[in-house]
């Protein structure tokens, strides 16, 4: 009760956003229903947004059907290469080499947002990072994700991959219908790697009432996004946030959504599938100034500054305790656990399954994570290597598959 109470103070005021009303949000989001489609709340649904590490979500749904394909299964070794362990944070930090069971390093991914490890997955599930994007983007333009493109598997920032709320509810929608299996996956409340506890990112995860996933994702140029989804009464509700300041933030507002959408019976004909595009489509938000302005320059690179997501929500947290009357409650996003996480272990080791197929040469032996050498530049390649080389230096510093 404290939960709902805290939300309609929150909420005092402000404009219910319906599928017919005008703007009410600063930001992009949907509310759908998972079942039927129909959208109930949308503002902005197809403005072009960095996704961050909601591209993991995809990552997650090109390895489901890689699963279902056969190329690899559950058990199948994922290894760490030079290329991925070199990723920045958020990541496990396993050393070039390691070794882990697919359906683990897909846990660490979708828990801890380990980039490190989404990019692992990447590489040896498609043969490399511009393989699997190949994939990633083949199946964006088969489920109807007009507006999404994807050049990496963990959503570091790139000004080349974008996407949309209604995109990414589309994206949800697949996951969630096609492979109901890994639906579990989403919600985990936190991993045991070792002695180390690792809590979900997803602040809804053991706090709102039927909780039970999807993902979240930060870089500076973003802002704080969301999936969020519940279920109460057999009915599954799910919000996408894009832009938020804060991880309290995103969480009040999905979890707002949420509210709003449980509280209102399904109206409107216009589903994610249908829901015609409006807007400006083409030109990118780019926060990276408003929400890491204060970071060194040299801390304002592509990737998330370490322990952006804390310095935010201190900054957040400080301001709005000095703005709030003393008798309104706190956010329960702000709250620990009410109760002891349910912890899954995950951990290197215990791929016994077959190699991703990715990762095997016509022989069937598996390849080498070792980068081919270039050229001298006063020395003109052989003209059968021209290609490779030219693939090569498309590639930059990314390792290239060499049979041992």
């Amino acid at each position: 009760m404290r939960h709902r109470h805290f939300l309609k103070l929150f909420s005092a005021g402000a404009i219910m956003l319906s599928v017919l009303a005008g703007s009410a949000l600063a930001n992009p989001v949907v509310l759908f229903d998972l079942n039927s489609g129909k959208i109930l709340q949308h503002e902005d649904a197809f403005k072009r947004w960095y996704p961050a590490s909601l591209s993991k979500l995809m990552t997650a749904y090109v390895t489901f059907r890689a699963i279902a394909a056969g190329e690899v299964q559950l058990d199948s070794p994922i290894k760490v290469t030079k290329h991925s362990a070199a990723e920045p944070p958020s990541k496990m930090g396993f050393k070039p080499g390691s070794v882990m069971r697919l359906d683990n390093a897909l846990k660490m991914m979708l828990v801890k947002s380990a980039n490190d490890i989404a990019m692992a997955i990447g590489e040896n599930v498609g043969g490399s990072q511009a393989a699997f994007a190949e994939r990633m983007n083949a199946e964006a333009t088969r489920l109807g994700m007009n507006g999404t493109h994807f050049v990496n598997p963990n959503g570091l920032y790139s000004p080349d991959q974008y996407t949309t709320a209604r995109d990414l509810a589309v994206l949800v929608m697949a996951i969630r219908r096609e492979f109901p299996q890994y639906a579990p996956w989403f919600s985990i409340e936190g991993l045991a790697v070792g002695k180390k506890a690792i809590p979900n990112y997803n602040l809804l995860i053991g706090r709102y009432p039927g909780a039970d996933g999807m993902k979240t994702g930060f870089v500076c140029s973003s802002g704080f996004n969301m999936i969020g989804s519940a279920t109460r009464n057999g009915r599954t509700l799910i919000a996408v946030v894009l832009g938020e300041k804060s991880a309290v933030s995103r969480a009040e507002t999905a979890a707002r959504l949420l509210d709003q959408g449980f509280d209102t019976p399904a109206a409107g004909a216009a589903t994610v599938a249908t829901l015609a595009p409006y807007g400006d489509t083409i030109s990118a938000n780019d926060l990276h100034d408003e929400i890491c302005r204060k970071k060194a320059p040299e801390e304002q690179s592509e990737a998330p500054p370490a322990g952006a997501d804390k310095a935010a929500d201190k900054a957040a947290d400080k301001a709005a305790d000095k703005a709030a009357d003393k008798d309104v409650p706190k956010s329960p996003y702000q709250e620990k656990l009410d109760h002891v996480p349910t912890l899954v272990a995950v951990g290197l080791g215990g791929a016994t399954g077959p190699v991703p197929k990715a990762m095997l040469d016509q022989g069937g032996q598996e390849y080498a994570d070792v980068p081919i050498p270039s050229w001298r530049p006063d020395i003109p390649p052989p003209a059968a290597a021209g290609s490779a080389v030219a693939g090569s230096a498309a590639q930059g510093d990314q390792p290239v598959k060499v049979a041992n």
